[in-house]
């Protein structure tokens, strides 16, 4: 349910803070609200929330910077704010850990949306049962050059050596995993792994896929110019 799932907000804007803090308390979530970064990583140390909501532009220690602490500590989901649609913005929130961001103003409903949405990719119970790309046949592991991907363990071992990814980027690798060879679009990916039933900024795959190359291999999944990508058999 929903009122189990705890949420940390980080936004230094009082007005913001406050009435983003009564809408998601209304939906049933249980919000822990900080006005910078410094008290937000501490909360974050102290609390263990189930997702965070991180302004980009909080004193301190600014959005992208905490968004890094966390990911050097947790997977936890994390989804980036910021008051523009700014290329810089949005990339540098990606490529620190964020699973998605949102740009101000926004509706809280769409807010609340994309807090449930990314909860269901986690598989975490206030976002709902997460749906898992299909397993082959056989099931088990899949070894793609020196490349091994355990379908069933969610785990990947590249060179015999565990790689860690966050549980975003094993959804993107299991969609490419599933189904070698096979070009698939940005706009399917974002249907696939994010739960966009809408149009969605492509940025975030292309981020995305950026981060599982440095993890998993540069050369192991290609880009088809015009198309997306494909996970090389």
């Amino acid at each position: 349910m929903a009122d189990q799932t705890h949420v940390l907000f980080v936004e230094d804007d009082d007005v913001i803070r406050e009435a983003t803090q009564l809408a998601l308390e209304r939906d049933g979530f249980v919000v822990t609200a900080m006005p910078d970064g410094l008290s937000g990583l501490e909360a974050f140390r102290a609390d263990r929330p189930d997702i965070a909501l991180l302004d980009v532009m909080v004193p301190g220690l600014d959005g992208v910077s905490l968004c890094r602490r966390i990911r050097d500590e947790s997977t936890v989901p994390v989804i980036m704010l910021s008051a523009r649609a700014d290329s810089i913005d949005v990339v540098l929130g990606l490529e620190a850990g964020a699973d998605d961001y949102v740009t101000k103003p926004f509706d809280g409903a769409v807010l609340v949306a994309r807090i449930r949405a990314v909860l269901r990719r986690f598989g975490h119970a206030g976002g709902g049962r997460a749906e898992e790309p299909a397993s082959p046949p056989n099931g088990g592991v899949l070894t793609f050059g020196d490349l091994d991907v355990d379908t069933e363990g969610m785990e990947v071992h590249r060179a015999g050596q565990p790689v860690a990814l966050t549980p975003t980027e094993m959804r993107l690798l299991l969609e490419f995993s599933t189904a070698p060879g096979t070009v698939l679009s940005r706009d399917k990916l974002l249907e696939r792994v994010w739960d966009y039933g809408w149009g969605g900024d492509t940025r975030v795959v292309d981020v995305h896929v950026q981060r599982l190359r440095q993890k998993i291999g540069q050369d192991r999944i290609e880009t088809v110019r015009g198309f997306g990508y494909k996970l090389k058999a």
